[in-house]
C-alpha cells in the first residue's frame, strides 16, 4: 500500500479544517451547544475587559480584537475598564500574575493554569462557569507572558473568520450573526522559541510602496508589519537594512516594536543590534577589526547602550547577533581567520557584560553561520553554549548544515531561510518563486535534526510570498502538527480562511500548481533562449519544449480566470493579490518570451510569420505594465509601488536598471497569408519515465516510513523515507523501493535519478543513495553540491548553480547489455536528505 494522502483523511481534514468546528473544547462554532461561550449573538458581539495597567501589547491585542469582533459581527464590541461594571459575559484577556481578574479567578480555584505557567509564550482559553456573582460565564484568554496572551487572542480571530492577511492581502471578512466558544479549555505553546522574518531588498518595491502610504519605511509602516507577524504567531524581525537603520530612522521604531511584543534582532552582518547604515566610514574608519577595534568597540557598545534605554531597569527586547562579517556584507578576510572571530566574540560579550551589568549568558545572543561564516564553524571554531549557532541555506532554499552533536547546548540551533535572494546565479526577488512542499521538507529536516530556537525568513518585500510565510510560520508554531497529510491540504485550507469552502479547493490547485511551476525555474532566470521551441516545417510550426511550457501556463491562467468570474467584490482584491497576478504575470513572461523566439527564429529565414509573434511580444509586454498598474491601483492605490521590481531581460545575476521589451525583428516585404499553425513532433523516445511515487513495492525499516509527498519537487509526488533527520542506513537495512518495468530489446541501460536539489548538512563528502537491478549488486551514487556566493565557472560550483537554476539534480548510472524482459529496479535508502522525483530508464 502507498503511504500517501487517504481520500478518507483528506475529506476528514476538509471537515475539520474550518473554524466552525464544534467537537472540541474551546473552539469557535457557529451554532450554540451545551455550555458553550457567546461571541457574538443576534449580530451583537460581547463585550471586553480593559484592565487598568496591563501590559501595552496586550493592551494593543485587546483593542485590536475588539475591532476584529466589530468586522465579524458589523457592530462595536465594548471595553469594560471598570471591573466592578461586570454584569454579563465578557472576555478577559492577560497575563498570569499581571491581571487581578485572573488571578482573582486563580485564587478561586475556578481557573487552573498551572500547565502553562513560566512557559515561553504560553496560553490557554478557557470558559469559565460563574466567574463572579451574576455573572454566567466569562471567556478567559490567558498567556503565561505577553506574547502568549496575543496568540491565544489572534488564534480567536483567526477561528472567526479574520484572517492574519485582513490587512495585508485585504483578506475579506464574512459577517457572521452568531458566534459561539465551546466549552472547555485548551492550550498552546510554540514548539521554536524565536519566529520570523527579514525584510530584504526593500528597494524599489517595499520601499516606495511604505513611502507612498506611510511617508516611509517608518513606524506606521512596521505597525501593519509587526500585526501580521503577531497574527501569524511569530515574535521576531531583522528590519529593513540597505541604507536604513531601524532605530535611528524613526525612534517611534523602537517604541512600537516594544509596544507591540516584537523581538527586534539584526541581519546576519549587523552585529550588537547595529544597523550597517549606522556605521559611518568616513568618521568611523574602515570596518576592520584588525586596525581599527577601538572605534568598532565603541560603535558596538552604542548599540548595547541603546537596547538598554528603555528605563526603570527594563530593556528593549532583542536577540543580540554576534560576530563580524566584511563590509558591505561581504567576506570578512580571504581566509578563515578562527582566532580573530573568537576574539571579536569575547569582546563583544564583555561589553554585553560591562553595558547589562549581568553575565552575557544572561542577554539571548545568535551568531549567524551564513555564507563563509560557516567556515569557521566546520574548521572548529567555538563559541559560548547560551549562543544560538544560525545556521542557513545557499540562499536558494537548500539548507547548508545542521547540528549533529550536542543538541541541548542552551543557546540551541536555528535557520535562517530564503525566499528572496541578491546573488548569483541570479536575483529572484520580484514575485513568488516558493513550493510550500520545499519549504516544508527543509524546515521538518531542521527539526528533526534539533535546529528548533530560531527560525527567520527573508521574504524580501514581503509580498507576493504570503503563502509560503504562511506556511513558514505556521510551521514554526507547531512542526509536529504540520504532518505530510496536513501540509497536502495546507493550500486549500488557506485559500478556504481567506475566500470560503466554495472556492476552497480550486484556488488551492490554482496556487498549488503555481507554486510547482515557478519554482521549476524562477522568472529572472528565463528569457527566449531558454527552452528549445522547435521548428518551422513547411506551413506548420513543430511543439518543441517552449511550447509545453507555455500552453501550460496559459492553461493555468484560463483556470484561473473561471474561478476569477466566480468570486464576490468584497474578494476581488485579496484574489488579484494572492491568485491573479502571480498566475497572470508569469502566465504572460513566458507568452513574451516564446514570442520573442519565435520571431528571432523566424526572422532569420525571413518568414512573414515573425510579424506574427512580434505583435505577441508588444501586447504581452504591454500586458505585464498593466498588471503591474491594476495592482497599485487596488483599494485606491493602497498597494502603489509594491510590484515595481524590474523582472525582465536579465543578463548578469543583477536585475537590469530598468523595464524593457525584448528586441524583435519586423519582417517586411510581400505579403505572406500562411497562418501560424502549431504541429506535434513526432517523438522517437527510447526511455521509460516512472514517477517516484508510482513504485512497486516500498519497503520500509530501520524505523522509516516511505511517504509520498504530494506536489514536491517537479513530479506529482517525491518520495522522503520519514521521520527525518535519521542516521545513514544500509543495504542490510533494507529500506527500498521497488519498480517494475519491461525492456522491449536487449541493450545497455541508463538509469537516471532526477532528485530534488538537497546539500550534505552533516559534511560528510556528499550524500549517497543506491539502486540495484533485480538481484544485482548495490550502486552507490553520491553527489555534493557546493553553494557559492562568488563565481560559478569551477566543476563543482557549476553543478550546484545547475541544480538551483533548474530546481533538480540527476545522478546516473549505466548498466551493460540488460536482457529484454521485465526487470526490478530498487532505490535504496543510504543518507537521510535525498528527495527522490522521478526515475528515467534510456536504452543506449
Amino acid at each position: 500500500m502507498k503511504h500517501t494522502l487517504s481520500v478518507f483523511v483528506l475529506v476528514l481534514l476538509l471537515l475539520t479544517s474550518k473554524t466552525y468546528a464544534c467537537n472540541t473544547p474551546a473552539s469557535v462554532c457557529a451554532d450554540k451547544t451545551d455550555g458553550s461561550f457567546s461571541l457574538i449573538e443576534n449580530s451583537r458581539p460581547v463585550a471586553l475587559v480593559l484592565e487598568t495597567g496591563a501590559d501595552s501589547a496586550v493592551q494593543r491585542a485587546i483593542n485590536s480584537f475588539a475591532n476584529d469582533l466589530q468586522l465579524v459581527s458589523g457592530k462595536k464590541a465594548s471595553l469594560i475598564k471598570d471591573p466592578a461594571r461586570i454584569k454579563k459575559p465578557v472576555i478577559v484577556i492577560g497575563v498570569i500574575g499581571e491581571s487581578p481578574l485572573i488571578e482573582g479567578l486563580i485564587d478561586s480555584k475556578k481557573l487552573q493554569l498551572d500547565d502553562i505557567q513560566g512557559q515561553w509564550e504560553a496560553f490557554k482559553t478557557t470558559v469559565v462557569k460563574d466567574p463572579w456573582p451574576n455573572v454566567e460565564s466569562a471567556l478567559i484568554i490567558a498567556g503565561s507572558d505577553r506574547r502568549g496572551a496575543i496568540f491565544g487572542t489572534y488564534e480567536i480571530s483567526e477561528k472567526m473568520g479574520v484572517s492574519p492577511w485582513c490587512w495585508f492581502a485585504d483578506a475579506p471578512v464574512e459577517k457572521q450573526k452568531q458566534l459561539y466558544i465551546t466549552a472547555g479549555a485548551r492550550s498552546d505553546q510554540p514548539k521554536v522559541r524565536y519566529r520570523g522574518l527579514f525584510i530584504n531588498d526593500e528597494d524599489p518595491a517595499l520601499s516606495g510602496w511604505a513611502k507612498n502610504l506611510f511617508g516611509g519605511v517608518n513606524a506606521g509602516m512596521y505597525e501593519r508589519v509587526f500585526e501580521l507577524i503577531l497574527r501569524l504567531k511569530g515574535n521576531y524581525i531583522w528590519p529593513a537594512m540597505w541604507g536604513k537603520a531601524f532605530h535611528v530612522d524613526d525612534p517611534k521604531n523602537t517604541i512600537i516594536a516594544d509596544q507591540m511584543g516584537i523581538v527586534v534582532g539584526t541581519s546576519h552582518h549587523e552585529p550588537m543590534t547595529r544597523a550597517h547604515a549606522e556605521w559611518n566610514p568616513a568618521t568611523g574608519g574602515p570596518w576592520n577589526y584588525e586596525t581599527n577595534a577601538e572605534k568598532l568597540r565603541k560603535f558596538w557598545r552604542g548599540g548595547i547602550e541603546r537596547m538598554m534605554s528603555k528605563g526603570e531597569g527594563e530593556v528593549y527586547e532583542s536577540l543580540v547577533t554576534v560576530g563580524m562579517r566584511g563590509d558591505g556584507d561581504e567576506p570578512m578576510s580571504e581566509s578563515t581567520a578562527i582566532e580573530l572571530l573568537e576574539t571579536i566574540v569575547k569582546d563583544q560579550r564583555k561589553i554585553i557584560e560591562d553595558v547589562t551589568q549581568k553575565p552575557a549568558n544572561e542577554t539571548p545572543q545568535v551568531w549567524a553561520l551564513y555564507k563563509e561564516v560557516q567556515d569557521y564553524y566546520d574548521k572548529g571554531m567555538k563559541v559560548p553554549e547560551d549562543i544560538t549557532l544560525l545556521f542557513a541555506d545557499d540562499n536558494w532554499g537548500q539548507i547548508r548544515r545542521l547540528p549533529t552533536d550536542n543538541l541541548e547546548r542552551k543557546g540551541g540551533y536555528g535557520v535562517y531561510y530564503h525566499f528572496d535572494y541578491v546573488g548569483v546565479p541570479r536575483n529572484y526577488k520580484w514575485t513568488n518563486t516558493i513550493q510550500i512542499e520545499k519549504v516544508w521538507q527543509q524546515m521538518n529536516l531542521a527539526y528533526e535534526r534539533g535546529a528548533r530556537d530560531l527560525w527567520v525568513v527573508n521574504v524580501g518585500d514581503i509580498k507576493p510570498v504570503e503563502l509560503p510565510l504562511d506556511l513558514f510560520l505556521t510551521m514554526a508554531w507547531n512542526p509536529e502538527k504540520l504532518t505530510p497529510d496536513a501540509l497536502a491540504n495546507f493550500s486549500v485550507q488557506w485559500a478556504e480562511e481567506i475566500f470560503g469552502k466554495a472556492l476552497a479547493k480550486d484556488i488551492g490547485e490554482l496556487v498549488t500548481l503555481y507554486g510547482t511551476y515557478s519554482s521549476m525555474r524562477k522568472p529572472e532566470l528565463i528569457n527566449e533562449t531558454t527552452f528549445a521551441i522547435g521548428q518551422a516545417q513547411g506551413d506548420k510550426l513543430t511543439k518543441g519544449e517552449f511550447y509545453q511550457h507555455q500552453e501550460k501556463w496559459q492553461k493555468l491562467n484560463a483556470d484561473m480566470l473561471k474561478v476569477k468570474a466566480k468570486i464576490t467584490p468584497e474578494q476581488h482584491s485579496a484574489f488579484f493579490q494572492l491568485v491573479e497576478y502571480p498566475i497572470a504575470s508569469l502566465a504572460n513572461l513566458y507568452e513574451m518570451y516564446f514570442a520573442t523566439a519565435w520571431n528571432r527564429q523566424l526572422a532569420q529565414h525571413y518568414d512573414h510569420r515573425a510579424n506574427h509573434f512580434r505583435k505577441r511580444v508588444e501586447t504581452a509586454y504591454a500586458r505585464d505594465a498593466a498588471l503591474v498598474d491594476e495592482y497599485h491601483q487596488l483599494n485606491d492605490g493602497k498597494w502603489d509601488g509594491m510590484m515595481s521590481q524590474v523582472h525582465m531581460n536579465y543578463v548578469i545575476w543583477n536585475d537590469p536598471t530598468q523595464q524593457t521589451m525584448p528586441p524583435v525583428i519586423a519582417v517586411h516585404g510581400g505579403a505572406n497569408k500562411i497562418p501560424v499553425e502549431f504541429a506535434s513532433t513526432p517523438q522517437n523516445d527510447n526511455s521509460i519515465s516512472l514517477e517516484a511515487s508510482e513504485y512497486t513495492r516500498a519497503v520500509d525499516g530501520a524505523g522509516l516510513l516511505w511517504t509520498a509527498i504530494p506536489n514536491l519537487g517537479q513530479s506529482k509526488a517525491a518520495m522522503l523515507a520519514l521521520p527525518q533527520g535519521k542516521a545513514a542506513t544500509t543495504v542490510k537495512d533494507g529500506v527500498r523501493l521497488e519498480y517494475t518495468f519491461n525492456k522491449t530489446s536487449k541493450s545497455d541501460l541508463k538509469i537516471s535519478l532526477q532528485l530534488s536539489p538537497t546539500l550534505d548538512t552533516v559534511n560528510m563528502g556528499g550524500n549517497k543513495i543506491g539502486i540495484s537491478l533485480d538481484k544485482g549488486p548495490v550502486k552507490t551514487l553520491s553527489f555534493d553540491l557546493h553553494p557559492t556566493g562568488g563565481a560559478i565557472n569551477t566543476a563543482g560550483k557549476r553543478a550546484w548553480a545547475d541544480a538551483v537554476i533548474n530546481n533538480r539534480h540527476e545522478v546516473e548510472l549505466k548498466i551493460e547489455g540488460v536482457r529484454k524482459g521485465e526487470h526490478t529496479l530498487k532505490v535504496w535508502r543510504l543518507d537521510d536528505n535525498v528527495v527522490l522525483e522521478k526515475i528515467v530508464l534510456t536504452d543506449i
